[in-house]
């Protein structure tokens, strides 16, 4: 049985792979909505499911991992900065701050059955001034990553402390994902 990852994400890919996963790649053609209105893991949820469904749909002889993974601070999502003055917006807004990394998970079985679920993980940051976050932009492209930043590529250099998850944060709560997987699609390298 064929497990497809429908997602684009370079994190989300090399999550799987190190679990030692058997996968492939079919990137998801759905629109995802950004509802600030919505509580933070229905709406990370409801994104996975858009996106795992429309894959479902390509491919239902296979079994489908969606994901969504949002920034929220003050229950406000941060998701990709559309340029580099939003990526600063938003590492101002979580310097010296706790804020929750969501991600949102769908698993579709060739049957169609759907287990959606999602993780958090609290992220503290640590105080940043303009030469701090200059610095960080400078090792990291900021505008393909939910807030603004990625836990894995220099991470310390912004983070304080992270409770939780820490692939979560990278983009996919990987134990969770593997727990969801029917046992027959547990195809291990």
């Amino acid at each position: 049985m064929s497990i497809v990852l429908a997602s684009s994400s370079p994190r989300r890919r090399e999550l799987l792979e190190l679990a030692g996963v058997v996968f492939e790649v079919v990137v998801s053609p759905a629109e995802e909505i950004h509802d600030p209105a919505m509580e933070p893991s229905l709406l990370c949820e409801h994104n996975a499911t858009l996106k795992a469904a429309a894959v479902a749909a390509l491919r239902p002889d296979a079994t489908v991992i969606g994901s969504d993974t949002l920034v929220f601070i003050d229950g406000i999502p941060l998701g990709k900065p559309l340029d580099l003055a939003e990526a600063r917006e938003m590492l101002r807004r979580l310097s010296a701050r706790t804020h929750q990394v969501c991600s949102g998970v769908c698993v579709i079985s060739p049957g169609g059955e759907r287990i959606v679920f999602h993780d958090i993980t609290e992220v503290t940051f640590r105080e940043l001034d303009d030469s701090a976050i200059d610095a960080y932009f400078s090792l990291v492209n900021p505008l393909d990553k939910a807030g603004a930043y990625g836990i894995q590529e220099f991470g310390d250099q912004i983070i304080l402390e992270i409770r939780g998850s820490y692939e979560n944060v990278m983009g996919l709560p990987v134990a969770k994902v593997l727990k969801a997987l029917p046992a027959p699609s547990k195809d291990l390298k």
